[in-house]
């Protein structure tokens, strides 16, 4: 897991096609990031993303699907 470590709060996560999909609160666990509620289409609810999901880290998280794979595929909770 050495690109959860590469892994940041406040970074923007952006889609395979180039869609931010929201920033980064933290790393729930090894294996998932959760979204900041501000960056939530919402506002309402935390999103969590599998680490599994990542292509790639710079100064953004990149992921290898596209925003509609996220946004239908992502947990949401209140937490």
């Amino acid at each position: 897991m050495a690109v959860a470590s590469q892994i940041k709060e406040h970074m923007d996560v952006i889609s395979s096609d180039k869609k931010t999909v929201g920033k980064v609160d933290h790393l729930e666990g090894a294996d998932k990031i959760k979204l900041t509620k501000q960056s939530s289409p919402d506002g309402q609810h935390h999103h969590f993303i599998p680490v599994d999901w990542v292509d790639h880290v710079d100064q953004h998280v990149h992921l290898n699907k596209s925003g509609a794979d996220v946004t239908s595929h992502w947990q949401h909770g209140r937490q």
